[in-house]
């Protein structure tokens, strides 16, 4: 059966969060009013599951803030080409798996990251679904200026709310959360809604959630493919409906450097700084099926990967790089849940670095 590879963007390709760091970067203090915002962006799509909000939003939220810094189109892809990190081996891990099959990328990131990341990668942007945007098309009033900057003022010096364990309504945050949660609510569903940079919320789509899992039926309906024919690759909270489209319909699932969305609702772990990893799993179920890439992943060391069915130049590949230990890779079970969670989100963090490693 014709297969298809359609992997996230940021965490499995490359080590950025370019919204958060393009926020840091053009607006006072931009860093903890991203952090805040995107904790929020948690408590509504994962503890609430607010209808009609989808985990990723937080890109459309910031763009407010980003507008009355100023922030033009032309920054945000200059800025984006110019502060590119790859994970190891993805440009030549893609460049594999597109001689095999279809791939994708399908990302919450804006476009102009992935127009930059495209670039670098010499992969096809018309194979990508992402965050589509304009910002030059929007005028900002000066008195909107003003006053955005001043909320702004006010989220970055906002603790960040903590969601207690098991948590689903806001009577189980503390006060002091429930107060910062309320007030979050006034500015992003009533405050800015009414001011005239107000519509960017009702015009811009992030690809996240939902979204995501709408990208995959769309590429796999154009190409009359069943969802079991679909390996994705995903690491955040933003991939928790993809990861059960896929996973429900028989394809396989893979969670690379995942924090703890992404390791609970995968049927693979993987915490490996190289992306050869990727073509080695992608090799055998484009190649094969998901039940040879499983069998081979219950046994993860040298003399099962001997043994596979694995391309042995990527396999040669794998063992250059990790000649004394392979890359710790596991099957998620009830059992190992809780503890590759953790595991994996403190590799994540080394990976990409404490402040982008810990948002959802």
């Amino acid at each position: 059966m014709k297969r298809v590879f359609v992997s996230d963007c940021e965490g499995p390709l490359s080590k950025n969060d370019n919204a958060y760091e393009l926020t840091a970067h053009f607006v006072l203090d931009g860093d903890k009013l991203f952090t805040v915002i995107s904790r929020y962006d948690d408590v509504l799509a994962d503890v609430f599951k607010r209808q009609g909000y989808n985990a990723g939003d937080t890109l459309k939220l910031i763009l407010p803030f980003l507008k009355a810094y100023d922030v033009t189109d032309g920054q945000m892809q200059e800025f984006s080409a110019q502060n590119l990190f790859l994970i190891a081996g993805s440009k030549e891990t893609l460049k594999y798996i597109r001689g095999l099959a279809d791939a994708f990328i399908v990302s919450t990131s804006y476009e102009h990251y992935l127009r930059a990341l495209c670039e670098c990668l010499e992969f096809p942007f018309e194979n990508t679904y992402c965050t589509r945007l304009s910002m030059d098309k929007y005028a900002l009033p000066e008195e909107e200026t003003a006053k955005l900057k001043a909320i702004a003022k006010e989220i970055a010096a906002m603790q960040v709310p903590a969601i207690p364990a098991e948590a689903n309504a806001l009577e189980d945050f503390s006060p002091k959360d429930q107060e910062t949660i309320g007030r979050l609510d006034e500015i992003f569903w009533s405050e800015i809604p009414r001011m005239r940079v107000g519509k960017i919320f009702s015009e811009v789509t992030a690809v996240g959630g939902e979204q995501k899992a709408d990208a995959i039926r769309d590429l796999t309906k154009k190409r009359q493919l069943p969802l079991s024919s679909v390996m994705y690759v995903g690491d955040s909270i933003t991939d928790v409906q993809a990861f059960k489209l896929v996973r429900d319909n028989g394809g396989l699932t893979v969670s690379f450097n995942g924090n703890n969305y992404a390791v609970k609702n995968a049927e693979v772990s993987v915490l490996s700084e190289n992306n050869v990893v990727t073509a080695v799993i992608a090799d055998v179920f484009l190649n094969h099926e998901k039940a040879a890439a499983l069998k081979m992943l219950e046994n993860w060391n040298p003399e099962t990967l001997k043994n596979s069915p694995v391309n042995p130049a990527v396999l040669n590949r794998l063992f250059e790089l990790y000649s004394e230990a392979l890359p710790k890779v596991q099957i998620v079970t009830d059992a190992n849940m809780e503890s590759l969670s953790k595991e994996s989100s403190q590799f994540r963090k080394q990976v990409r670095g404490e402040a982008v490693g810990k948002l959802g």
